[in-house]
């Protein structure tokens, strides 16, 4: 008989969902909020978001953004991996966290129907702080909701 060893994988994830009417044509709210460098706008999160590279917004695009959470800095490198009529996702990385928005926009009437949905997976050791830092996290996505909407019906493409 043969003794096995499990080790338990701990998955650290945190993970909201927001829904919130841009009053705005849909392909109005998408090409605002292709460019991930406008989130300096509209998440409370961001300091400081940076394109890398020149050319048009597309798949593979890339941006250094530096944000705050919790009193600290820190940076992470997004990419646009999806680009859609009615859906974006941005994947954001560095050596302690994967950060995934994926945006879907629905048509509401003249507005947009925006469902925004984030997650963090922690790695290494910054796993076992992920069960404190949900009402966090849930706080800055309320923060997007108050100023997204604000900010994309001011924008003047």
């Amino acid at each position: 008989m043969r003794r096995w060893e499990c080790r338990r994988k701990v998955v650290a994830v945190i993970s909201v969902e927001r829904v919130v009417i841009v009053r705005r044509p849909l392909a109005e709210v998408v090409a605002y909020l292709e460019d991930f460098g406008r989130a300096e706008q509209w998440d409370p999160g961001t300091v400081r978001c940076v394109r890398l590279g020149d050319g048009p917004v597309q798949v593979g695009a890339q941006w250094r953004n530096t944000s705050r959470f919790r009193g600290r800095t820190t940076e992470l490198r997004y990419e646009l991996v999806v680009r859609e009529s009615a859906r974006l996702m941005f994947v954001g990385e560095n050596r302690t966290v994967t950060s995934q928005d994926d945006l879907r926009f629905a048509e509401e009437g003249t507005s947009t129907r925006l469902t925004y949905r984030a997650s963090l997976r922690f790695k290494g050791f910054a796993r076992l702080a992920a069960p404190f830092l949900r009402g966090e996290f849930e706080r800055l996505a309320d923060g997007v909701v108050a100023r997204l909407p604000v900010a994309a019906e001011a924008w003047r493409s």
